[in-house]
C-alpha cells in the first residue's frame, strides 16, 4: 500500500458563516493542492471537509496520515468515532453528534484505508499547515466577497 499524507485546514468567517478548507496531498515527493467554500457553515464542518475531500482525491487503498490542526478531526478520528457509530450517532452525553452527516461521509471515504490522524499546533510554522490555512481562508473569502 502506498503511503500518502493529507494536510487539511478549514476556515470560517464568523463562525457560522462563510467558509473554506484547504487540502494538501503528499505522495513520493509529489503534490497536490485541494480548495473549496460553502455558505453558513462552521470551523469545525471546514476542518472535517478537508480531509473527507483529500480522501475522495485517493484512487486506491492507502495508508493514510491525516495531519491537522483540528484537535476535534484528530480526536474523533483517532478516538470517537467508533464510539459515535456504536450509540447510534450520540456523544458521550447522550446527544447528537454534530456533523453526523459529514462523518458518515467522511466513513465512507476513508473505506479501504488505514488512516491515523496527528495533530500539529496550528499557526506555528509548520509549513503545509500554514498554507491549508491559507487555502482555506481565500476560498471563505473569496465566497464572502460574492455573498457581498
Amino acid at each position: 500500500m502506498k503511503n500518502i499524507k493529507i494536510y487539511s485546514d478549514g476556515s470560517s468567517l464568523g463562525n457560522p458563516g462563510p467558509g473554506g478548507w484547504g487540502t494538501i496531498l503528499s505522495f513520493n515527493g509529489h503534490t497536490k493542492e485541494l480548495s473549496g467554500c460553502e455558505d453558513n457553515t462552521t470551523n469545525n464542518r471546514m476542518e472535517l471537509l478537508g480531509a473527507i475531500k483529500g480522501l475522495e482525491a485517493i484512487k486506491e487503498p492507502c495508508n493514510v496520515e491525516i495531519i491537522s490542526d483540528s484537535t476535534y478531526v484528530v480526536k474523533a478520528i483517532n478516538e470517537w468515532l467508533n464510539g459515535w457509530v456504536k450509540k447510534g450517532w450520540k456523544n458521550s452525553a447522550k446527544k447528537d453528534v454534530k456533523n453526523s452527516d459529514l462523518w458518515k461521509q467522511y466513513i465512507e471515504v476513508s473505506k479501504g484505508h488505514n488512516i491515523i490522524a496527528t495533530w500539529v499546533k496550528g499557526h506555528n510554522g509548520h509549513d503545509e499547515n500554514e498554507r491549508c490555512d491559507i487555502l482555506a481562508r481565500t476560498a471563505a473569502e473569496q465566497l464572502q466577497q460574492k455573498l457581498n
